[in-house]
């Protein structure tokens, strides 16, 4: 005698419900670019908070008899300092540490400053239309028409170079990609339902901004923190490297490379060592934006 059919309805299923944290931390770690990259950014970031801690020796401390000692991996190395002294005897290991807190700064600060900035143009423009648009539209143009780095080295060379003018000018000059892909977001949704639906219950305009639309085209902007916090310290190294930028005593990276040019030929370790940090550093901020935007494409979401 047959048994009767069992039929299970959609709602039933044999199989385990998986926590919505945990399939986004399975597609987290089937990301290899992602995972690496947050890997090395997570330790670069925790060496700068924990600098004082880590750190040798005082970044500042100079001692002249201890100048242009070799890292450990010379013959005249040292344990006392891994990775060598600069010309002014100061150990290099800890101003690597301590730059590594210069870099991060300057770029997650600028980077917050151009996104504000950003932001709050491209939202206006794809909301409104029409002549606000145009009117933003018309800056977004003349604002990708002047080269970064040449308006960043004659604002520098007007003001002077300092980590808070290298902050605030460069928060001030990356602000387009910001804009752009805010304003093309807001576009698309601008009409979505859950728009009209706001409009209908009364919502203002500031709380539709904020609350509705803000939120929804926030992971596109936050690939774009990523990539504008690398340029941001690619940048601050160029001005640092020129003189315009971070100045001395404080231990940029860019500086330190700057700092090292006389003595490349014969000591390359002086320019080799923190020109290597720096593209780890913005490698790995790069493979992390990398991998942010693959998990918010629409193929990658699955």
């Amino acid at each position: 005698m047959s048994q009767p059919a069992v039929s299970l309805s959609p709602a039933t299923s044999l199989l385990p419900v998986v926590p919505e944290w945990r399939r986004m931390l399975n597609r987290v770690l089937g990301h290899h670019g992602l995972t690496l990259g947050a890997a090395v950014l997570g330790l670069i970031v925790l060496a700068a908070l924990f600098a004082p801690w880590l750190a040798p020796h005082d970044p500042y401390a100079q001692d002249v008899s201890q100048r242009m000692i070799p890292p450990i991996w010379h013959d005249k190395g040292t344990w006392d300092h891994v990775l060598g002294t600069d010309k002014l005897g100061r150990d290099y290991l800890s101003r690597l540490l301590y730059g590594a807190r210069i870099s991060l700064t300057i770029g997650l600060v600028a980077a917050l400053i151009s996104g504000l900035i950003g932001t709050t143009l491209g939202v206006l423009a794809g909301y409104f239309g029409g002549r606000v648009d145009a009117v933003i539209s018309y800056i977004i143009t003349t604002r990708l028409a002047l080269p970064v780095i040449l308006v960043a080295l004659a604002m520098a060379s007007l003001v002077g170079g300092s980590l808070q003018v290298v902050i605030i000018l460069l928060g001030l000059l990356l602000w387009d990609r910001f804009a752009v892909v805010a304003r093309s977001t807001t576009q698309q949704l601008r009409d979505a339902e859950f728009i009209a639906s706001a409009k209908v219950l009364g919502a203002s305009t500031p709380y539709i901004l904020v609350r509705e639309l803000l939120p929804n085209i926030l992971s596109s902007l936050i690939v774009v923190v990523t990539l504008e916090m690398a340029h941001a310290i690619l940048l601050e190294a160029t001005l640092s490297f020129l003189g315009l930028g971070v100045q001395p005593p404080l231990p940029s990276w860019g500086l330190m490379v700057a700092e090292g040019k006389a003595y490349m030929f014969f000591q390359p370790w002086v320019i080799a060592v923190p020109g290597i940090a720096l593209m780890i550093l913005v490698l790995a901020i790069n493979l992390v934006g990398d991998g942010l935007r693959d998990m918010n494409a629409p193929e990658g979401r699955n």
